[in-house]
């Protein structure tokens, strides 16, 4: 629909055709077209060509940016303001969706009419670098906020996957070992009868600390070496005339226990005696068995939580002296549900390195954001190889994936906002460019070299640096 004369007073408001000349501004009204859209109506999705800007004559718009399985406000234009000119521009896809918040009225201007004002009319271009840089800025500005909520609420996905495990386990084995108490108060009540005399009394004292210490050794892994072991005891308790010889010799292989120590026990014993010792030593291995895996559970919880404490430095200054590798390490924790899928890391740091004056926690987002792409590009599967090293009066991080690589073209604009090559919703195109701006505060630099096969980012950051 051809601009009417209304539209065409209006084209001389908006600071993009202010200052045209009248018979400019004739050309644009004859070249560009009017359109109606409902509220909730798409005007232009995300990761659609950018073929055109509009101008809002009436109603207004919003911008939203997909990220993951959000949509996220990033504008709401009026009358009289343009939108969708950052794509017509660059000639990429738009890195967000267009659509109307109420019925409204727009001007469509097309990618050619808008390229040959940039190259014929010093002041359109003049007004649009403006109205692009200031939209940028605030853009830029909500979805950094944005993506680190977001990110944060990937992290905590992760760690409630992460602790769930060792929660469960404290849970089932703290069940178990109330059992396995119970049964340990039964074996010993029974074992009473059994020190008739000084000697075997003595002999079973002496059976508790062993009963530890072989705990403390831990059981034997291997299946077939458990398995070796039940037979032989199972021999052995039979033939002392041991009943259930067979259950008995299992709990105590899988609770380490050999015949070398079981022997010295059935020369003493016999019988329906040896069987109330030795089921009194299979409940007290047991019972420890249980003991360690609480805790175990405990430490492997108390280890997470440490390190998402230390990851976001929290209830610490701002700025301080960081130990970059220590970082790293709870950056592995935080991301380790990823890792887990079938990422091998290697880890190469030189030894004595400097601590340096940083803002922790917006460093470990740095590596955060380097480690998860690394997965991302391999797939979930493949090598990430971090090394550590001094150089000169710098410390240099240098993180490695062993993913497809990257072309040229990608390489040269990844640290660029917004730039993604993850499909629509899958990303904001920030995480690179936020790691750029942050090491740059710290007074250092970030660079990536890529080729088939491998990727590598090297952090460089000087150690006397104080971060801004």
């Amino acid at each position: 629909m051809p601009i009417g004369d209304l539209d065409h007073d209006l084209l001389r408001r908006i600071p993009l055709f202010a200052e045209l000349a009248d018979d400019d501004l004739d050309w644009i009204a004859r070249a560009c077209t009017t359109m109606d859209v409902a509220a909730a109506e798409v005007v232009s999705a995300e990761g659609a060509e950018g073929d055109a800007l509009f101008v809002i004559t009436a109603g207004e718009l919003e911008v939203v940016k997909r990220s993951r399985s959000t949509d996220v406000p990033i504008a709401r234009l009026g009358p009289g303001q343009i939108v969708g000119e950052m794509a017509v521009l660059e000639g990429a896809p738009r890195i967000a969706t267009i659509r109307a918040v109420e019925a409204s009225r727009l001007i469509r201007v097309g990618r050619d009419v808008v390229l040959e004002l940039v190259r014929t009319r010093p002041s359109a271009t003049l007004a649009m670098i403006r109205t692009i840089t200031a939209r940028l800025r605030d853009t830029e500005s909500l979805l950094r906020e944005r993506e680190k909520l977001a990110a944060l609420g990937t992290l905590s996905a992760g760690l409630a996957h992460e602790l769930n495990n060792p929660a469960a386990a404290v849970q089932r084995s703290s069940g178990l070992l109330r059992q396995a108490l119970d049964q340990w108060a039964v074996a010993t009540h029974d074992i009473g009868h059994v020190a008739t005399d000084a000697g075997r009394a003595a002999l079973i004292g002496d059976l508790g600390p062993e009963i530890a210490a072989v705990a403390s050794l831990g059981a034997p892994t291997d299946p077939l070496e458990v398995g070796d072991r039940a037979e032989a005891l199972e021999g052995l308790l039979d033939a002392h005339g041991v009943d259930d010889a067979a259950e008995l010799a299992a709990n105590l292989a899988a609770g380490g226990w050999t015949t070398d120590r079981v022997t010295p026990i059935a020369a003493a014993f016999d019988g329906p005696d040896l069987r109330a010792v030795v089921a009194w030593i299979a409940s007290g291995a047991e019972v420890h068995a249980l003991v360690d895996e609480v805790g175990t559970g405990a430490r492997r919880i108390s280890e997470i939580v440490s390190a998402v404490k230390d990851y976001s430095y929290m209830d610490q200054a701002p700025v301080q002296r960081v130990d970059v590798t220590a970082g790293i390490d709870n950056t592995l924790v935080i991301l380790r549900p990823k890792l887990k899928a079938g990422v091998e890391v290697e880890r190469d740091y030189a030894a004595g390195l400097p601590t340096i004056d940083a803002l922790g926690s917006e460093l470990n987002q740095v590596w955060t954001n380097i480690i998860d792409n690394a997965i991302d590009a391999m797939g979930g599967k493949g090598r990430v190889r971090i090394s550590a090293f001094a150089r000169d009066a710098d410390l240099v991080v240098e993180i490695c994936d062993t993913g497809p690589g990257m072309p040229p073209d990608v390489r040269e604009r990844i640290f660029e906002p917004f730039y993604t090559t993850k499909p629509p919703g899958s990303g904001t195109g920030l995480g690179l460019h936020i790691s750029h701006n942050v090491v740059s505060r710290h007074g250092g630099r970030i660079e990536v070299r890529s080729r088939p096969g491998e990727t590598c980012f090297e952090v460089v950051l000087p150690v006397e640096h104080r971060a801004q």
